[in-house]
């Protein structure tokens, strides 16, 4: 990180951390970030799900909600970039405040509630991507929606056609009841919706499932069942936590789902067991609580074939994205891999 982006993250962090977040996506706009341009190198390029990926570093979904800064954060030095969530309308979502920084423990709490601008916004603003990047919808559902199996595959048919990859997410604290849908049945009947409609799309896309953290060992097999029954493309883990273990922050009773580094060894213990149950057959994303190219190396030895980060931006700025991906490459070299693929599951037992 250099200085003038040091400066400026000091700035951001004496406002409200949604206006914050506001204006950092109007930097983006004005070109006023780090845009090293793809990171990539021969160790770094990898396969996921069909998806030629510059290298496994990705952008979790959440940081671009509507999709407005597109081809900033293409050039950011991520191997792929994740947008959204969308719900087919619009939607305010829960009252503010619902974003808190917890700084004394490098995390953030929100309860944000799906707020954007509805899929017609997002299809415009994708028409016109950027064709050299890899670009993913992370799809939502309506607060209010009667079906909300059927709203994740209409945001689907809706943008598809301009996706590389689409995530089912269906781990999210902050819409009522919405993580009942991660039970067995509820959530084989909606991929099997999903699946239908990336079908029907002129180009079909790789379609991934995003879990909570917070499953039992009986859920985390359920999700390996029906990921093996339905084909899903891979599965993301994991989202936001309920839980609030080792906290020190003023704001550590806030309502809503827990990121940043608390997750870290949570979520990488999920993502193992998941990696163990689904014999390393379903490729897995690994998120929660990367900040540093150790961590991301971490996940990748746990058994994702790659990973993403968000909230160590809010602490790090956006040049980590390029900083991650570097130092990923120089601790593939160490340790003597030729390729990410090599060191995928490695070190999974010391997870389990």
């Amino acid at each position: 990180m250099n200085l003038t982006e040091k400066l400026a993250l000091a700035a951001l962090h004496r406002l409200d951390p949604e206006t914050a977040h506001g204006l950092s996506i109007k930097a983006l706009k004005t070109g006023l970030t780090p845009a090293p341009g793809p990171v990539t190198s021969m160790r770094l390029r990898t396969q996921l799900a069909g998806l030629d990926l510059p290298n496994p570093v990705g952008l979790a979904a959440g940081f671009d909600k509507n999709g407005e800064v597109l081809g900033p954060l293409s050039r950011a030095g991520f191997g792929f970039i994740e947008v959204g969530a969308v719900t087919p309308r619009p939607q305010p979502g829960n009252p503010k405040p619902r974003l808190f920084r917890l700084t004394e423990d490098r995390a953030a709490i929100n309860r944000f509630g799906f707020n954007n601008e509805g899929m017609e916004a997002m299809a415009r603003r994708l028409e016109h991507r950027p064709k050299d990047a890899v670009i993913g919808l992370n799809l939502g559902a309506n607060k209010d929606s009667t079906d909300r199996a059927r709203d994740f595959a209409q945001v689907l048919a809706h943008c598809g056609q301009w996706l590389d990859f689409a995530t089912v997410n269906v781990s999210s604290p902050n819409t009522e009841k919405l993580r009942d849908l991660q039970g067995k049945e509820a959530l084989s009947a909606l991929l099997a919706g999903v699946l239908d409609t990336r079908e029907a799309l002129a180009r079909p896309i790789p379609v991934f499932l995003k879990i909570a953290p917070d499953l039992t060992d009986d859920e985390l097999q359920d999700i390996a069942d029906v990921a093996r029954e339905t084909g899903i493309d891979g599965v993301i883990a994991t989202n936001t936590t309920l839980s609030r273990d080792g906290l020190r922050s003023p704001h550590k009773d806030q309502a809503g789902g827990l990121s940043g580094a608390p997750l870290f060894e949570k979520s990488t213990r999920v993502l193992a067991r998941l990696s163990q149950l689904t014999d390393g057959q379903i490729p897995l994303i690994g998120v929660g609580g990367i900040g540093t190219a150790e961590q991301a190396y971490a996940k990748i030895c746990a058994g994702a074939s790659a990973v993403q980060f968000y909230t160590a931006m809010v602490y790090g700025g956006l040049s980590l994205a390029a900083e991650i991906a570097q130092g990923l490459d120089a601790l593939l070299a160490r340790d003597g891999f030729k390729s990410v693929a090599d060191a995928v599951g490695s070190k999974r037992e010391d997870w389990l």
